[in-house]
């Protein structure tokens, strides 16, 4: 047999990733404002349906709220930077909250309290020589700009977000290389609470809306690109997908176009950030959904010109598409349903799990731009047991990882150029979509349940190790 050769590069980015919303806690603490995230229930609340339905949400009294305190990150980011730093990592993702800079959002000075966290936050990282990459909003529209202007519907937006840019860009300009301007950025279409802030219950047209919307994220997205590049033109931003190639369901042209319209979909948004217009497609799409988007003098020559310098994206499944009308053996995903591929097996949470799909993905998107890629999402959602000695052999989880970077490594022998990859979750989390704790990702295993209860103690798991050897060969120990 053949031994398989390491294509990585010898300064490739390993690490793993977080989100402030999903982390942090300390929701009102040091001037902190609301985000959308303190005000959604627990998961036996029904948390999909609250993070739907957000008017109603406001309105409610959960009484327990996971982000409330979450994993304490806030206060306990030196105990998890160190473990970190002795998994071996290169790189650091997390993001800034909006409303610990500025707690309304459209406030006209700074938090400096949030300012000195990120600051304090990001020297640690410094200190082990991790590189910190951060995600300027990652689901994180401050909850007051929800209320007043219904978050990214409205155009002042871009304004408020780029003056919110300015800030963190000066504030963190000799810390920060690496810039994402935001998560997931396709999702606005698919949860536009979380995506934009928006609440769109009583929308006839919500195409109108999510498309117009997306329009005004993208253009403060080309705006912020601008901005950093001059306050530091060593500065990397990128954009960053909620990704996953789309397979037809069989040879059927039909199911072919439905993968590739699929596809789409989310592309529309990468096609704008890397190439710098609107793909021709879209054209049809808006005609025949009646979007008819309202753009402002300058609007397309800053797009054109501040193209982003990398692509990033989260990739945890494949999809698969039909172009029958009727086909409901449906399976969970990130946040997309999908129908179930026979050929792949699934998670506890029901996402399946595709290897090679990442290769197949990170193809697929070199292909089309050209442009360095970025790993910043990949992971599994399990149940973990501690036992009796206190150790936990997450096996299923190292499994999972190997099989994803043993793929990744041969993309990049492929002639993918890819300048990092960072595990989603690599200390346990609140869940975004569900809001537990009990569906974990990290190699670091946090003592807290799903009824917010426990100590917080931090513990190693078995894949902790596997990681810690993985990054220090670059990738050729992966067993």
């Amino acid at each position: 047999m053949t031994e398989q050769k390491n294509y990585f590069p010898e300064n490739f980015l390993w690490g793993g990733a977080v989100a402030a919303n999903q982390c942090e806690g300390a929701y009102l603490e040091d001037g902190k404002g609301l985000s959308p995230v303190d005000i959604l229930p627990d998961v036996h609340h029904g948390r999909w349906d609250a993070l739907m339905k957000p008017k109603e949400t406001l309105n409610q009294d959960y009484g327990f709220y996971p982000s409330h305190e979450s994993i304490d990150f806030y206060h306990r980011y030196k105990e998890d930077i160190a473990l970190m730093a002795e998994m071996g990592f290169k790189t650091f993702r997390t993001s800034i909250c909006w409303a610990r800079i500025f707690p309304n959002g459209d406030d006209k000075v700074p938090n400096e309290a949030g300012l000195k966290f990120y600051d304090d936050l990001f020297d640690e990282c410094l200190k082990y020589g991790i590189e910190p990459l951060v995600t300027i909003q990652h689901f994180d529209t401050p909850l007051a700009l929800m209320e007043k202007y219904n978050g990214w519907a409205d155009r002042r937006l871009i304004d408020f977000y780029v003056n919110y840019a300015e800030v963190v860009y000066k504030r963190y300009k000799n810390k920060v290389k690496y810039w994402l301007t935001f998560n997931e950025i396709n999702m606005i279409l698919h949860i536009p609470f979380f995506g934009g802030g928006m609440d769109l219950t009583n929308v006839e047209n919500k195409q109108q809306v999510k498309y117009q919307a997306a329009h005004h994220q993208l253009v403060a997205s080309a705006k912020a690109t601008k901005l950093g590049h001059e306050i530091n033109p060593d500065f990397k931003i990128g954009c960053m997908l909620a990704a996953g190639s789309t397979y037809p369901n069989t040879c059927d042209p039909k199911d072919v176009w439905a993968a590739l319209q699929a596809d789409r979909e989310g592309y529309f948004f990468i096609d704008v950030q890397a190439r710098g217009y609107y793909p021709s497609y879209s054209k049809r799409f808006f005609r025949e959904n009646q979007v008819e988007l309202q753009i402002e003098a300058g609007d397309l020559e800053v797009l054109k010109e501040n193209t982003v310098d990398f692509i990033s994206f989260s990739y945890y499944s494949s999809r698969l598409a039909s172009g029958q009308p009727k086909n409901e053996d449906q399976t969970a995903g990130n946040v997309f349903a999908t129908l179930k591929n026979p050929y792949l097996d699934a998670s506890e949470w029901g996402w399946q799990i595709d290897p090679l799909g990442l290769r197949v993905t990170m193809n697929t998107i070199y292909d089309r731009y050209q442009k360095p890629l970025f790993i910043v999402e990949n992971g599994l959602g399990a149940k973990d047991v501690v036992e009796a000695d206190g150790s936990i052999n997450d096996d299923y989880r190292i499994a999972y990882h190997r099989d994803h970077v043993r793929e990744m490594n041969e993309a990049i022998g492929d002639g993918v150029e890819c300048l990092g990859y960072t595990t989603w979750g690599c200390i346990d989390l609140v869940s975004a979509g569900s809001g537990e704790m009990d569906k974990r990702y990290g190699f670091i295993y946090v003592d807290r349940d799903n009824e917010g209860k426990g100590t917080l103690q931090r513990s190693k798991k078995k894949s902790f190790d596997w990681y810690q050897k993985v990054i220090a060969s670059n990738g050729q120990d992966i067993n």
